[in-house]
């Protein structure tokens, strides 16, 4: 198994919910984050002084999938989430040892 965490703009949740959702992926987390990248952000003034706003809001997503669904779910990600401007977020992929459900603890595959 592994887990993947996806970091998107705000503006992409609810398509990557609806695309998710579609491909039969349930069991997300979904966070609101804060970053900075390539984009560094932007310019704003308080109080006469200019401030660099560098943190943006982001969203981050993270599923845990079979292995064999992993470059499919990338790929949905990646399509969904693109906007070809930079700020379109990042993907990591790593590995998952053990998922335990709590309720039954059923543990593997079986738990996700």
């Amino acid at each position: 198994m592994k887990k993947i965490e996806a970091i998107v703009r705000p503006a992409k949740l609810e398509a990557l919910k609806d695309a998710f959702l579609e491909a039969g992926i349930k069991g997300m987390t979904i966070s609101q984050v804060q970053g900075c990248g390539n984009q560094h952000g932007w310019k704003e003034y308080y109080r006469g002084s200019e401030v660099i706003v560098n943190m943006l809001p982001k969203i981050m997503l993270t599923v845990v999938v079979e292995d064999d669904k992993v470059n499919s779910t990338v790929e949905l990600i990646c399509n969904t989430a693109r906007t070809g401007e930079v700020g379109d977020g990042k993907i990591f992929v790593s590995p998952v040892e053990q998922v335990v459900r709590i309720r039954t603890g059923e543990s593997g595959e079986g738990a996700v």
